[in-house]
């Protein structure tokens, strides 16, 4: 824990916003119960990850959003300041505001405080798939807006976080000291005491049926077809070698985000397990984002900056014998190779922007991953970053994913503009944090829905090359959206298997 002794040391060394904390034994807790605890806050989330498909990682991350909120959408910063005041103006690059914001911000890392977890707040929420469009100013053909009604960005300032040790069955109670106030420490003591009450209070996380949903695709498949042929004729035309179209579903939804989540969890367990809620400035109607993404957009930890695409998908086996047969299929197949090259030279390229030069390296190439309905090939790139890169010129120089756009990316998202009848919304995006300390951890949102206003939407995409056939891409779409939608079905069920 901090002690007073601590903190007066740690203020005067110049740090503005000084972590306070308290770690306690969590064996009767879980980060669901924490969360279901936590979670009446309007604006709040909920980190978990699953490594190889199999064994839980170490840190799950359960944090709540303060006042301060940026949204961005169609050229427009909107800020929700501290005081609940909030402000509007054009602005065309967020991210430099959003660079000057975390600026201003002098926290302690572990060198200071080792016993801390590497995240201890920061920045949190999601940028969709169109805040590309304040990275790339060609991109000048907009859709129709998204029917969602959710901008473009939108990310929360969160200084109070409860962390799991799943290895030490322990927790970090988390909050963050402005060294401003003359009695900063005393009042952090105070805000501890108060989250000790609240996860000491009663909770129940039964799960109550609700309608089981019906989902329809907004496109259709008979026009999403036709786009996989206008696709295809830009290719043989030498215009692109790939393109990642894709089209979104919806359903009526009467449930509980949270019930959702934790069906996905069970279904799905993937590197990205998350649950975003918040609230649009707009309208200050809420919004929930749940996910179970296989796929890092960008990380940046440690001065080394790192994409991992995936590309290449077949579904599992219904045996052992099925799966390693349908594997063997899978890295035969000429096409899903030809693919998954591509993006890796797309991913070095990336990467490569940042990077000192002759500093990146491909470490995984072309291994298989097991998830529960589907199995993909993936690859991982690294490089050492120059000199002066932060977080958000990794970011920058890495999204969106080629695997959700393609190659050449540009011409690829432009060519998607063409045939998506509205903005992609969060798909495509990312979702994820920027820590106090430059570090950066974005998870690609695919395999994850959007639940607003009694409605569920769920969106996939399928990658296009010159001998994709459109039946077999259409059903690709459907086997990865497979998994929400059932987490959605089995929560309408009471979580009943």
């Amino acid at each position: 824990m901090t002690t007073s002794t601590q903190f007066q040391q740690l203020q005067s060394q110049g740090f503005n916003l000084i972590p306070v904390y308290r770690q306690r034994l969590a064996d009767t807790d879980t980060p669901l119960s924490v969360f279901a605890r936590l979670k009446q806050h309007q604006q709040a989330y909920l980190f978990e990850s699953v490594e190889g498909g199999e064994n839980w990682a170490r840190y799950s991350i359960i944090g709540l959003g303060e006042s301060t909120v940026f949204s961005c959408n169609e050229g427009q910063l909107t800020i929700q300041k501290a005081d609940g005041q909030v402000e509007s103006f054009e602005c065309q690059d967020p991210f430099q505001y959003i660079r000057d914001f975390q600026s201003q911000f002098k926290v302690p890392s572990k060198a200071e405080l080792p016993d801390l977890p590497n995240f201890t707040g920061g920045l949190v929420g999601y940028l969709g798939y169109d805040a590309v469009r304040y990275i790339e100013p060609r991109l000048n053909n907009v859709p129709d807006a998204d029917p969602v009604g959710l901008p473009d960005l939108w990310l929360m300032l969160s200084k109070t976080v409860v962390v799991f040790d799943n290895l030490k069955d322990t927790l970090f109670i988390i909050v963050h000291a402005d060294t401003q106030d003359a009695d900063a420490f005393d009042k952090a003591q105070s805000q501890l005491d108060e989250i000790e009450s609240l996860l000491a209070t009663p909770v129940s996380l039964q799960a109550k049926p609700h309608t089981a949903p019906h989902f329809e695709s907004l496109t259709g498949k008979e026009k999403f077809l036709e786009s996989i042929e206008t696709v295809k004729e830009y290719i043989r035309a030498g215009d692109v070698m790939q393109v990642v179209p894709g089209h979104r579903m919806v359903s009526d939804f009467d449930g509980d985000p949270l019930q959702v989540y934790r069906a996905l969890r069970h279904l799905n367990p993937s590197p990205y397990l998350f649950l975003v809620q918040g609230k649009t400035l707009s309208d200050e109607k809420p919004f929930y984002i749940v996910g179970s993404s296989p796929e890092i957009l960008s990380r940046l930890e440690n001065g080394v900056a790192t994409v991992r695409p995936l590309a290449g998908t077949r579904p599992r086996g219904k045996t052992k014998e099925e799966d390693l047969a349908l594997e063997k299929d899978l890295l035969s197949d000429e096409k899903e190779i030809a693919e998954h090259l591509m993006l890796i030279d797309l991913g070095r390229n990336d990467i490569g922007r940042v990077s000192k030069i002759g500093k990146v390296q491909v470490t995984d190439q072309m291994v298989i991953e097991r998830y529960s309905h589907v199995m993909h090939i993936v690859s991982n790139v690294q490089g050492e970053v120059a000199e002066g890169v932060d977080a958000l010129d990794v970011f920058k120089a890495t999204f969106p994913a080629g695997t959700l756009s393609g190659a050449p990316k540009i011409r690829a998202m432009e060519i998607i503009d063409e045939v998506e009848p509205v903005k992609r919304g969060i798909f495509g995006g990312a979702v994820g944090y920027l820590g106090w300390h430059g570090e950066m951890d974005m998870s690609i949102a695919i395999r994850t829905c959007v639940i607003r206003e009694n409605k569920v939407y769920v969106q996939a995409g399928a990658g296009l090359v010159a001998d994709s056939n459109p039946d077999s891409e259409w059903n690709e779409t459907q086997i990865k959206a497979r998994a929400v939608i059932k987490a959605v079905e089995l929560s309408s069920n009471g979580l009943i298997l």
